[in-house]
Protein backbone atom coordinates (compact mmCIF):
# COMPACT_ATOMS: atom_id res chain seq x y z
CA UNK A 1 0.00 0.00 0.00
CA UNK A 2 2.77 2.37 1.32
CA UNK A 3 5.48 2.21 -1.41
CA UNK A 4 7.72 5.04 -3.33
CA UNK A 5 5.87 4.85 -6.19
CA UNK A 6 2.57 5.35 -5.40
CA UNK A 7 3.81 7.92 -2.83
CA UNK A 8 5.54 9.71 -5.85
CA UNK A 9 2.30 9.30 -8.16
CA UNK A 10 0.19 10.76 -4.75
CA UNK A 11 2.49 13.97 -4.75
CA UNK A 12 2.29 14.34 -8.42
CA UNK A 13 -1.56 14.19 -8.83
CA UNK A 14 -1.80 16.67 -5.02
CA UNK A 15 0.41 19.23 -7.31
CA UNK A 16 -1.69 19.45 -9.79
CA UNK A 17 -5.28 18.87 -9.25
CA UNK A 18 -6.86 21.20 -7.05
CA UNK A 19 -9.64 19.24 -5.83
CA UNK A 20 -6.95 16.61 -4.29
CA UNK A 21 -5.39 20.20 -2.53
CA UNK A 22 -8.56 20.87 -1.02
CA UNK A 23 -9.43 17.45 -0.16
CA UNK A 24 -5.57 17.28 1.87
CA UNK A 25 -6.63 20.84 3.35
CA UNK A 26 -9.82 19.53 4.65
CA UNK A 27 -8.95 16.52 5.96
CA UNK A 28 -6.00 18.00 7.63
CA UNK A 29 -7.91 20.75 9.62
CA UNK A 30 -10.83 17.73 10.51
CA UNK A 31 -8.02 15.81 12.11
CA UNK A 32 -6.69 18.47 14.44
CA UNK A 33 -9.69 19.60 15.35
CA UNK A 34 -10.67 15.87 16.19
CA UNK A 35 -8.23 15.64 18.25
CA UNK A 36 -8.44 18.34 20.09
CA UNK A 37 -12.01 17.99 21.12
CA UNK A 38 -11.65 14.48 21.20
CA UNK A 39 -9.46 14.75 23.83
CA UNK A 40 -11.29 16.70 26.60
CA UNK A 41 -14.71 14.02 25.66
CA UNK A 42 -12.47 11.07 26.63
CA UNK A 43 -11.31 12.73 29.73
CA UNK A 44 -14.98 13.73 30.38
CA UNK A 45 -16.34 10.02 30.20
CA UNK A 46 -18.24 11.47 27.00
CA UNK A 47 -17.79 8.97 24.55
CA UNK A 48 -21.19 8.58 23.94
CA UNK A 49 -22.24 12.12 23.96
CA UNK A 50 -20.08 12.46 20.91
CA UNK A 51 -21.72 9.42 19.36
CA UNK A 52 -25.09 10.73 20.20
CA UNK A 53 -24.16 14.17 18.54
CA UNK A 54 -22.95 12.51 15.55
CA UNK A 55 -26.08 10.78 14.98
CA UNK A 56 -28.27 13.45 15.87
CA UNK A 57 -27.22 15.55 13.35
CA UNK A 58 -28.51 13.54 10.12
CA UNK A 59 -32.08 15.19 10.45
CA UNK A 60 -30.65 18.28 10.26
CA UNK A 61 -28.59 17.46 7.05
CA UNK A 62 -32.15 15.79 5.37
CA UNK A 63 -34.26 19.08 6.27
CA UNK A 64 -31.30 21.31 4.80
CA UNK A 65 -31.04 19.49 1.56
CA UNK A 66 -34.86 19.22 0.97
CA UNK A 67 -34.83 23.26 1.51
CA UNK A 68 -31.99 23.59 -0.78
CA UNK A 69 -29.86 25.63 2.20
CA UNK A 70 -26.63 24.86 3.83
CA UNK A 71 -26.21 21.43 5.42
CA UNK A 72 -24.09 23.26 8.23
CA UNK A 73 -26.78 25.23 9.27
CA UNK A 74 -29.37 22.24 9.29
CA UNK A 75 -26.97 20.05 11.42
CA UNK A 76 -25.60 22.26 13.50
CA UNK A 77 -29.49 23.42 14.18
CA UNK A 78 -30.37 19.92 14.89
CA UNK A 79 -27.46 19.01 17.17
CA UNK A 80 -27.44 21.39 19.34
CA UNK A 81 -31.00 21.23 19.82
CA UNK A 82 -30.33 17.11 20.43
CA UNK A 83 -27.61 18.07 23.23
CA UNK A 84 -30.08 20.15 25.26
CA UNK A 85 -32.56 17.45 24.97
CA UNK A 86 -30.17 15.05 26.56
CA UNK A 87 -29.19 17.47 29.18
CA UNK A 88 -33.40 18.47 29.69
CA UNK A 89 -34.47 14.77 29.95
CA UNK A 90 -31.60 13.56 32.19
CA UNK A 91 -31.87 16.76 34.67
CA UNK A 92 -35.94 16.41 34.73
CA UNK A 93 -36.42 12.40 35.35
CA UNK A 94 -34.49 10.26 37.18
CA UNK A 95 -33.39 8.44 34.14
CA UNK A 96 -29.24 8.43 33.84
CA UNK A 97 -27.72 10.16 31.30
CA UNK A 98 -26.79 7.41 28.60
CA UNK A 99 -30.51 6.10 28.94
CA UNK A 100 -31.73 9.94 27.79
CA UNK A 101 -28.86 9.90 25.12
CA UNK A 102 -29.85 6.51 24.00
CA UNK A 103 -33.37 7.87 23.55
CA UNK A 104 -32.69 11.02 21.69
CA UNK A 105 -30.09 10.30 19.66
CA UNK A 106 -31.67 6.89 18.35
CA UNK A 107 -34.96 8.74 17.53
CA UNK A 108 -32.95 12.09 15.74
CA UNK A 109 -30.58 9.23 13.68
CA UNK A 110 -34.38 7.00 12.50
CA UNK A 111 -36.24 10.77 12.07
CA UNK A 112 -33.03 11.19 9.89
CA UNK A 113 -33.08 8.05 7.78
CA UNK A 114 -36.95 8.79 7.34
CA UNK A 115 -36.64 12.01 5.43
CA UNK A 116 -33.50 10.87 3.37
CA UNK A 117 -35.78 8.71 2.42
CA UNK A 118 -38.69 11.38 1.61
CA UNK A 119 -35.73 13.38 -0.05
CA UNK A 120 -35.24 10.13 -2.31
CA UNK A 121 -31.25 10.85 -2.26
CA UNK A 122 -29.80 7.58 -1.26
CA UNK A 123 -26.41 8.87 -3.24
CA UNK A 124 -25.92 11.41 -0.91
CA UNK A 125 -26.64 9.57 2.08
CA UNK A 126 -24.30 7.74 1.56
CA UNK A 127 -21.87 10.37 1.32
CA UNK A 128 -23.57 11.35 4.66
CA UNK A 129 -23.04 8.64 6.54
CA UNK A 130 -19.25 7.38 5.16
CA UNK A 131 -18.31 10.77 3.81
CA UNK A 132 -16.53 11.74 0.60
CA UNK A 133 -13.45 14.34 1.03
CA UNK A 134 -12.16 14.06 -2.84
CA UNK A 135 -15.63 16.04 -3.31
CA UNK A 136 -14.58 18.87 -0.68
CA UNK A 137 -15.70 22.08 -2.38
CA UNK A 138 -14.62 25.87 -1.54
CA UNK A 139 -16.93 26.25 0.92
CA UNK A 140 -16.70 23.26 2.73
CA UNK A 141 -13.08 24.33 3.10
CA UNK A 142 -14.05 27.54 4.22
CA UNK A 143 -16.46 26.38 7.06
CA UNK A 144 -13.96 23.82 8.33
CA UNK A 145 -11.43 26.60 8.57
CA UNK A 146 -13.89 28.74 10.35
CA UNK A 147 -14.41 25.81 12.77
CA UNK A 148 -11.10 24.86 13.22
CA UNK A 149 -10.74 28.97 14.48
CA UNK A 150 -13.36 28.39 16.78
CA UNK A 151 -12.49 25.62 18.32
CA UNK A 152 -8.52 26.43 18.94
CA UNK A 153 -9.63 29.83 20.09
CA UNK A 154 -12.53 28.15 22.55
CA UNK A 155 -9.86 26.11 24.03
CA UNK A 156 -7.49 28.95 24.53
CA UNK A 157 -9.81 31.05 26.25
CA UNK A 158 -11.27 28.45 28.40
CA UNK A 159 -8.22 26.13 28.57
CA UNK A 160 -8.69 26.80 32.49
CA UNK A 161 -12.15 25.97 32.75
CA UNK A 162 -12.30 23.01 30.93
CA UNK A 163 -9.39 21.24 32.77
CA UNK A 164 -10.64 21.87 36.04
CA UNK A 165 -14.23 20.70 35.10
CA UNK A 166 -12.82 17.62 33.13
CA UNK A 167 -10.76 16.21 35.95
CA UNK A 168 -12.68 17.34 39.35
CA UNK A 169 -16.51 18.67 38.68
CA UNK A 170 -17.26 18.81 42.26
CA UNK A 171 -14.00 20.98 42.70
CA UNK A 172 -15.34 22.95 39.69
CA UNK A 173 -18.29 23.28 41.51
CA UNK A 174 -17.13 24.70 44.69
CA UNK A 175 -14.27 26.82 43.18
CA UNK A 176 -17.67 28.70 41.68
CA UNK A 177 -17.28 28.05 38.19
CA UNK A 178 -20.75 27.33 35.99
CA UNK A 179 -20.47 24.16 35.13
CA UNK A 180 -23.32 24.02 32.87
CA UNK A 181 -22.40 26.48 30.84
CA UNK A 182 -19.20 24.92 29.79
CA UNK A 183 -20.70 21.67 29.49
CA UNK A 184 -23.42 23.16 27.07
CA UNK A 185 -20.54 25.37 25.17
CA UNK A 186 -18.44 22.17 24.33
CA UNK A 187 -21.60 20.39 23.35
CA UNK A 188 -21.93 23.48 20.42
CA UNK A 189 -18.38 22.92 19.66
CA UNK A 190 -18.45 19.27 19.00
CA UNK A 191 -21.33 19.78 17.20
CA UNK A 192 -19.14 22.21 15.18
CA UNK A 193 -16.38 20.05 14.50
CA UNK A 194 -19.08 16.91 13.75
CA UNK A 195 -20.63 19.01 10.88
CA UNK A 196 -17.41 19.95 9.49
CA UNK A 197 -16.60 16.26 9.09
CA UNK A 198 -19.55 15.15 7.19
CA UNK A 199 -17.74 15.46 4.12
CA UNK A 200 -14.45 14.17 5.27
CA UNK A 201 -15.71 11.01 7.55
CA UNK A 202 -19.41 11.26 7.51
CA UNK A 203 -21.58 10.99 10.52
CA UNK A 204 -21.08 6.96 11.01
CA UNK A 205 -16.89 7.32 11.90
CA UNK A 206 -16.58 11.04 13.52
CA UNK A 207 -17.00 9.52 16.43
CA UNK A 208 -13.96 7.16 15.98
CA UNK A 209 -12.16 10.39 15.11
CA UNK A 210 -13.35 11.79 17.96
CA UNK A 211 -12.10 9.24 20.11
CA UNK A 212 -9.40 6.61 18.72
CA UNK A 213 -6.50 10.01 18.02
CA UNK A 214 -7.61 11.18 21.54
CA UNK A 215 -7.38 7.29 23.15
CA UNK A 216 -3.74 7.28 21.41
CA UNK A 217 -2.64 10.32 22.98
CA UNK A 218 -3.95 9.38 26.29
CA UNK A 219 -1.12 6.42 26.20
CA UNK A 220 1.79 8.46 25.13
CA UNK A 221 0.92 11.25 27.75
CA UNK A 222 -0.16 12.50 31.28
CA UNK A 223 -0.17 15.89 30.63
CA UNK A 224 -3.27 17.57 28.92
CA UNK A 225 -1.27 20.02 26.68
CA UNK A 226 0.89 17.23 25.48
CA UNK A 227 -2.36 15.27 25.27
CA UNK A 228 -3.91 17.62 22.64
CA UNK A 229 -0.91 18.09 20.67
CA UNK A 230 -0.56 14.25 20.18
CA UNK A 231 -4.43 13.66 19.37
CA UNK A 232 -4.59 16.37 16.98
CA UNK A 233 -0.98 15.15 15.69
CA UNK A 234 -2.11 11.41 15.33
CA UNK A 235 -5.71 13.40 13.60
CA UNK A 236 -3.83 14.99 11.14
CA UNK A 237 -1.47 11.86 10.12
CA UNK A 238 -4.29 9.52 9.73
CA UNK A 239 -5.95 11.73 7.80
CA UNK A 240 -3.12 12.37 5.51
CA UNK A 241 -1.81 8.70 5.09
CA UNK A 242 -6.49 7.76 4.71
CA UNK A 243 -5.95 10.67 1.73
CA UNK A 244 -3.80 8.82 0.51
CA UNK A 245 -4.97 5.39 0.45
CA UNK A 246 -8.83 6.45 -0.35
CA UNK A 247 -6.45 8.04 -3.91
CA UNK A 248 -4.11 5.08 -4.80
CA UNK A 249 -6.23 2.42 -4.04
CA UNK A 250 -9.68 3.75 -4.61
CA UNK A 251 -10.95 3.16 -0.79
CA UNK A 252 -13.86 5.09 0.83
CA UNK A 253 -12.12 8.29 2.48
CA UNK A 254 -13.89 7.79 5.98
CA UNK A 255 -13.38 4.24 6.62
CA UNK A 256 -9.09 4.73 5.26
CA UNK A 257 -8.61 7.80 7.72
CA UNK A 258 -10.39 5.71 10.57
CA UNK A 259 -8.91 2.49 9.74
CA UNK A 260 -5.35 4.37 10.14
CA UNK A 261 -5.96 5.98 12.91
CA UNK A 262 -7.18 2.41 14.67
CA UNK A 263 -3.82 1.28 13.26
CA UNK A 264 -2.15 4.08 14.95
CA UNK A 265 -3.69 3.41 18.07
CA UNK A 266 -3.02 -0.75 17.98
CA UNK A 267 0.39 0.27 17.73
CA UNK A 268 0.50 2.58 20.51
CA UNK A 269 -1.72 0.34 22.81
CA UNK A 270 1.51 -2.03 22.30
CA UNK A 271 4.58 0.25 21.95
CA UNK A 272 3.61 3.01 24.62
CA UNK A 273 6.56 3.27 27.21
CA UNK A 274 4.33 4.04 30.24
CA UNK A 275 0.75 2.05 29.40
CA UNK A 276 1.78 0.11 26.26
CA UNK A 277 1.93 -3.32 26.68
CA UNK A 278 5.22 -4.32 26.27
CA UNK A 279 6.54 -1.66 28.97
CA UNK A 280 3.49 -3.35 31.63
CA UNK A 281 5.00 -6.53 30.90
CA UNK A 282 8.59 -5.37 31.21
CA UNK A 283 7.58 -4.00 34.70
CA UNK A 284 6.03 -7.57 35.70
CA UNK A 285 9.26 -9.46 34.46
CA UNK A 286 11.27 -6.75 36.88
CA UNK A 287 8.54 -7.15 40.12
CA UNK A 288 9.00 -11.26 39.57
CA UNK A 289 12.77 -10.97 39.12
Amino acid sequence: MLNMKSIIEFLHALGHYNFLQSALMAAIMVGIMSGIIGSFIILRGMSLMGDAISHSVLPGVAVAYMLGVNLMIGATTFGVIAALLIGFVASNSKLKNDTAIGIVFSAFFALGFILISMAESSTNLHHILFGNVLAVSDSDLLSTFIVLAIVIIFIFVLFKELQITSFDEVFAKSYGLNTSIIHYGLMIILTLVTVSALQTVGIILIVAMLITPAATAFLWTNRLVHMLFVSSGVGALASIIGLYLSYTMNWASGPAIVLVAAIIFLVSFVVAPKQGILAKLGVKNVKKA
